[in-house]
């Protein structure tokens, strides 16, 4: 694949970067999403602000039906209707923001979705990722299946984080 420019231009970031693989493709072996990013968008993730001023970086196809809310985080947008969400100057706090990407982890994977790729960003990020899926657990292991009212917060949270918590 011959590598494209993306130019970034929104409120947090200036610059751009380059997309290396084809878009949903080539992933790392230990990376295996179960969302795409149009998926969680259109599901209901982040309160509906993530993703508000930087949509010319991503396809228009991922905000068709996404659950947006350009002023304000809405948990209501969310999928189980909960905030899930700490506040980026927590994240930055916690040493989990790369400067490649400000708005964090939900960034990272919408880039690399696209065809980005940073092996060492890749390889910290996809290791967070793998670290989530604890929570997939603890749902399992506290909630009748199917129930999508028990442990709301965390299904949400594995929602961030592009794991499916609706088939738990």
């Amino acid at each position: 694949m011959k590598k494209v420019k993306v130019q970034v231009n929104d409120s947090i970031q200036k610059g751009y970067y380059y997309l290396v693989e084809p878009v949903g493709k080539n992933f790392h072996a230990d990376f295996r999403p179960e969302l795409t990013p149009a998926e969680m968008l259109e599901l209901g993730v982040f309160g509906g602000k993530y993703m508000t001023d930087c949509r010319d970086e991503f396809p228009e196809s991922w905000f068709k039906k996404a659950k947006l809310s350009p002023q304000r985080k809405n948990p209501k947008l969310n999928f189980f209707g909960v905030n899930a969400s700490q506040d980026l100057s927590i994240w930055k706090k916690k040493g989990w923001i790369h400067p490649d990407d400000p708005r964090g982890w939900f960034q990272w994977y919408c880039r690399y979705y696209m065809g980005r790729r940073l092996p060492l960003e890749d390889e910290r990020q996809i290791k967070r990722w793998k670290g989530i899926r604890r929570h997939w657990s603890a749902v399992k292991k506290n909630c009748p299946q199917g129930n999508l009212e028990c442990r709301s917060k965390q299904r949400q949270a594995l929602l961030h984080w592009a794991y499916d918590s609706r088939k738990i």
